[in-house]
């Protein structure tokens, strides 16, 4: 091994220039070759012990699948993680892992943390270069189960339920497979023609049908689907795709997106795209008002169509909820943070169009519920940033279309379906449900992991 190993050091990984890549949709983070991620691999500890395992929500044997890292073995690494994984390309870039197996990572006491997420992505985009696919094991059992969106918390569900030999059809609204995965992250982040389609064909490779353009609430009812076309149980994985606005002035002005909205034009349209022929308001001049994954993604977007770009938000950076890595990337690339900064009105010309937004200066005064200071306004800060298109990034909450039209199905106030963490079991029996559509809008691997437990709580219902 010729790379030179500083155990207290992450190995660096490779990426695109800022200048370069603040102008083209290609990925930025290039990821390790097979002497990058060996090297990287012999920094584990092999702890007896491994908490990283703790910290993964899909519960991956991570030391097991390093170990063949650094042996060289990587086939037998990808059968380790497609143990537990259904998306390993997709989590190994879309995964905070700094906050869950990194962050447990004893190595990281004295010193970085080993790479983890990297590792797994190598792995993953070895198996798909490679065409290795995940194995088939379990004799077929004579139940079918319905899923429903097939989103990262659908595809895991639907994937562990083939492997233990349930016959699985998830039905999904949009045209295209993928959920969020698909509409969602841009492919700077995650490409779509090879990453996430490689890991749907990897689903659909263990006998799992999909059935594209089907709205469950309008085509057909969760009560059909039993009664009528003999589902013997149905995960509800439909997402959170209602996005949230602020009720200012202007908000419903040409000009003003919502995040999902924006995001969806241009990763599953392909707006950026241009032999594709769906519009999209690129913008001049661009702000994003809110500081999460999703606005970092909206306004990294925005750049990259030709815009400049602010990010509006309320709060301090230490409290900005977006992976630092995101953070990070979007500095370098040019983005302006207008921190401390709240809306209070967007500004329209004439004829209906967004030209400005009206924002007051914040200050941090005490905690609230969530523990992070809560931010109160400067008297008499106000001041106006000339616009010409707004993206509301604020959250979104489950679409009601599924809890309204299914008799029994309990919702909280905030419109999420009421479910058991541990099994997804929700107050319909036979009817299980986990991701967004329980906890509102969340992380990718918190909504794999809850299509994992959820596909254990059916089997064991189904076993009985």
């Amino acid at each position: 091994m010729s790379i030179q190993v500083d155990v207290l050091k992450k190995v660096p990984v490779r990426e695109q220039e800022p200048a370069v890549r603040a102008k083209n949709f290609e990925e930025v983070c290039l990821g390790y070759n097979e002497e990058e991620a060996r090297a990287e691999a012999s920094r584990c500890l092999k702890c007896k012990n491994p908490r990283c395992v703790q910290g993964c929500p899909v519960s991956i044997d991570i030391p097991g699948f390093i170990k063949q890292v650094e042996a060289g073995n990587t086939k037998e690494a990808y059968k380790v993680i497609s143990l537990y994984s259904a998306l390993p390309a997709v989590c190994g870039r879309v995964c905070p892992q700094e906050s869950q197996c990194e962050q447990q990572c004893i190595r990281g006491i004295k010193g970085e943390a080993v790479s983890i997420g990297k590792l797994e992505r190598y792995v993953a985009d070895w198996a798909r270069e490679n065409n290795v696919k995940p194995q088939v094991t379990a004799e077929k059992k004579n139940k079918k189960v319905a899923v429903i969106g097939s989103g990262p918390a659908g595809l895991t569900c639907a994937g562990d339920l083939a492997r233990m030999g349930y016959d699985v059809t998830i039905f999904e609204a949009l045209h295209e497979a993928g959920g969020v995965l698909s509409y969602g992250i841009p492919e700077f982040r995650l490409p779509k023609s090879t990453v996430v389609r490689s890991e749907i064909e990897n689903v659909k490779n263990l006998g799992v049908k999909i059935e594209t353009n089907v709205v469950i609430g309008k085509s057909t009812t969760i009560d059909e689907l039993i009664s009528e076309e003999g589902f013997d149980a149905v995960f509800i994985g439909s997402g959170a795709g209602l996005p949230k606005f602020m009720g200012i002035p202007g908000e419903n002005a040409n000009g003003v997106f919502s995040a999902n909205e924006y995001l969806t034009r241009s990763n599953l349209m392909k707006a950026f795209q241009e032999d594709y022929d769906t519009p999209i308001a690129g913008g001049k001049k661009v702000a994003v008002v809110g500081g999460g994954n999703v606005a970092m993604d909206a306004a990294r977007t925005a750049l990259r169509l030709g815009a400049e770009v602010h990010i509006v938000y309320r709060r301090s950076e230490a409290e900005l909820p977006a992976r630092v890595e995101e953070v990070h990337h979007a500095k370098e690339e040019g983005i302006i943070f207008d921190l401390l900064t709240n809306p209070k009105e967007i500004l329209v010309d004439e004829n209906g169009w967004v030209k400005g937004m009206t924002c007051v200066k914040m200050e941090l005064g005490e905690p609230d519920a969530s523990g992070r200071r809560r931010p109160v306004e400067v008297p008499g800060s106000e001041f106006t940033l000339e616009l010409d298109t707004v993206i509301m990034s604020l959250g979104t909450s489950p679409n009601p279309l599924i809890s309204s039209t299914t008799e029994g199905l309990e919702i909280n106030g905030h419109k999420c379906i009421i479910a058991k963490e541990e099994d997804g079991q929700t107050t319909k029996e036979s009817v299980y449900a986990g991701g967004d559509a329980v906890t509102g809008a969340a992380t990718v691997i918190l909504a794999m992991g809850a299509g994992k437990a959820a596909a254990k709580g059916i089997d064991e219902y189904l076993s009985k």
